[in-house]
């Protein structure tokens, strides 16, 4: 019998065989740094079972945590607001652009837990530029409309006068009062939204951490929304729940949840995501070069010819007035500005309108534009030194072109010249390969997606996610919660190893690159139910054709694996011509049918581990007795059967 084998090398030089099969039980280690600080464990050592079982504590206690954490909350007395009335319909309709139906689903959550007697904590995750702001600008008319008082925190002044400026546009035509509290503020009008905040008369507030000053009191505050949490720190953010006790939290995250950690949370964190682009939206077009002024310059005249404006990145503040000096010369005839960390917020927000009424053709600016700030007539945008950057940070960037319906072009550069390190080269390379919407979803798994979980779960819970990696960590953290709340964990497949004389292999013929054989092994070993087998069948078909006897008998040891877990089967072996169940006890439950089914052809051992032997009647072949014994094993316990 043929099998394809996974070699792994532990420390020392000690080799493991894994067949495919049993693939489900290797997951790969993605966490911070990755390679760079990942230490091998011996095998047969008792340093990675020791590992295993304190990150399972770990997530057990976080179960725990989240979930009286949850309870808490729903006992705590908030506000239940009114159902939608005609002005926030009127509101909704006056959006000019479509909605996605993500926007739709993640806006009514939103206000069914606005509607609810207990305060809303819910946290709404979507990539760059998927609406997140529409969403949460209906939850704060929703507020303002229920007689409360809204705060918005954001984690710069620039992106609070932003939000600010959107929020004018958005409610002009409604009787709403909205204040901003920030740097971009005289002591007058600070003084003036503040008397109006402890009266009443200003509705919404728009600001940065100033909001959680002492002298900012709310005479009736309803909402508070935070966007970009990630950027703030521990003491905000616990300053945040000191301060606003009761009341309806909306937090917006740029940094994209991994699906599995979502669903792993959902359960006990109330969290909408947003993963559809807006339908006018075209993926950014993205080259990774080395610099070449003649290039950029094309770059730069295609964009200005179009009516477009562009931003030029170049992060070093002492040399950036010579930066744009250069730009002009490649350029001839633009309006070319700076900006910067270290201007005074006046001299910011001067440019930034330049560049918002279209005085500016180009900016030339540091990493401050990372932050949420939106022009949505910037659509090229060029990185000096991009191999200097962190993935993360290049995916934020980029995000701040292609925020219309026009097609964005950026130009990721690098010294001519210069010898990228493997890091740099692989992250440069990450940033080419996605570019499709949604990729903050995938990209992350090389670096962002990490931190998000960082962000989620804490800085303790990080450091053992880096431990075992993300994907087991989060099957952990899967378990820990079903247990907590008192469900019954599904039977986990890799509770069963099958070894059985079948031919299960893809052969080199049917998939001939190495990648897409294991890819279609991955998924073949993920398999659940029958549905599940189906669907990978299907996939194989459409894109390979008909598969071999050697892959289909991969699909049923796969799905053997999880009837025979289901009926408490540990493993599953074959001597000569009879197949060896072993369970951790004998059940007189399933041993009768089997019995009386196949009369003559089942023995039972009792030395040693338990275990039923079955023999194969003449011709049968392993995986008919293996169906057999399996389908009556299912009449008693429900769902065993998946054959």
């Amino acid at each position: 019998m043929v099998k394809d084998y996974l070699k792994i090398t532990y420390e020392k030089g000690d080799v493991l065989y894994v067949p495919v099969t049993q693939l489900d039980l290797l997951s790969r280690y993605t966490a911070p740094g990755d390679s760079d600080r990942v230490r091998l464990a011996k095998l047969g050592g008792t340093e990675w079972v020791k590992t295993r079982r304190k990150v399972k504590a770990a997530a057990q206690e976080m179960a725990q945590e989240l979930i009286a954490l949850y309870a808490k909350r729903r006992q705590a007395k908030g506000t239940a607001f009114p159902e939608d009335g005609e002005w926030q319909r009127d509101f909704e309709a006056r959006f000019e652009y479509d909605e996605t139906d993500d926007q739709l689903r993640s806006a009514a959550e939103i206000k069914r837990d606005m509607e609810k007697p207990w305060p809303m904590d819910r946290l709404l995750c979507g990539d760059v530029g998927v609406g997140k702001t529409e969403v949460a600008l209906r939850a704060i008319f929703k507020c303002v409309m229920g007689g409360k008082q809204c705060a918005l925190l954001a984690p710069t002044t620039l992106l609070a006068w932003q939000h600010y400026n959107t929020l004018l546009a958005r409610m002009e035509a409604f009787p709403v009062k909205i204040g901003l509290l920030s740097r971009f503020r005289t002591a007058k009008q600070q003084k003036e939204t503040l008397a109006g905040l402890a009266a009443g008369s200003v509705d919404i507030v728009v600001g940065t951490h100033r909001l959680l000053s002492k002298d900012v009191r709310f005479r009736d505050l309803g909402l508070v929304v935070i966007d970009e949490e990630q950027r703030f720190g521990v003491r905000h953010k616990e300053k945040l729940k000191e301060t606003f006790v009761g009341v309806d939290m909306l937090t917006l995250s740029a940094t994209p949840i991994p699906r599995t950690l979502n669903m792993a949370l959902s359960g006990i964190r109330d969290m909408s995501t947003i993963e559809e682009p807006p339908m006018e939206r075209q993926p950014i077009e993205t080259y990774v070069l080395e610099y070449d002024e003649n290039i950029l310059a094309e770059a730069l005249k295609k964009e200005l010819a179009r009516g477009g404006q562009v931003y030029y990145l170049h992060n070093r503040v002492e040399s950036l007035a010579a930066c744009a000096d250069k730009v002009a010369r490649m350029a001839p005839g633009a309006r070319v500005g700076t900006a910067h960390g270290q201007m005074s917020e006046e001299e910011l927000s001067a440019v930034w309108q330049q560049l918002l009424d279209g005085e500016i053709d180009i900016l030339v600016c540091t990493t401050l534009i990372e932050t949420g700030v939106d022009v949505r007539n910037c659509n090229t945008l060029i990185i000096e030194d991009a191999d200097r950057m962190g993935l993360a940070q290049l995916y934020q960037i980029r995000g701040r072109v292609g925020r219309s319906g026009r097609k964005a072009y950026a130009y990721f550069t690098f010294r001519r010249d210069k010898v990228l390190t493997d890091v740099a080269a692989k992250r440069l390379s990450a940033i080419r390969e996605f570019t499709s919407f949604g990729s903050g979803f995938r990209i992350a798994m090389r670096d962002l997606q990490i931190r998000g979980a960082g962000n989620l779960l804490g800085h303790s819970q990080h450091g053992h996610m880096e431990a075992v990696g993300y994907e087991l960590y989060v099957k952990l953290l899967n378990q820990a919660i079903a247990a907590e709340k008192g469900e019954e964990a599904p039977p986990d497949k890799a509770d069963c190893l099958v070894d059985i004389a079948v031919d299960a292999y893809i052969p080199e013929q049917y998939i001939p690159d190495a990648a897409g054989r294991i890819e279609a092994y991955k998924r073949i070993a993920a398999i659940t139910n029958a549905e599940d087998a189906s669907d990978v069948l299907d996939e194989l078909i459409d894109r390979y054709g008909e598969p071999p006897e050697s892959v289909s008998g991969l699909v049923d040891i796969s799905l053997a694996r999880v009837a025979a877990a289901a009926a408490g089967i540990n493993e599953i072996g074959q001597k000569q011509d009879s197949l060896l169940f072993y369970t951790e006890a004998l059940k007189a439950a399933w041993l009768r049918p089997l019995l009386a089914a196949l009369p003559g052809r089942v023995s039972l051992s009792t030395s040693g581990r338990p275990c039923v032997q079955v023999r194969q009647a003449p011709g049968e072949k392993p995986l008919d007795t293996l169906r057999l014994v399996l389908e009556q094993l299912g009449h008693c316990k429900t769902g065993a059967s998946a054959l």
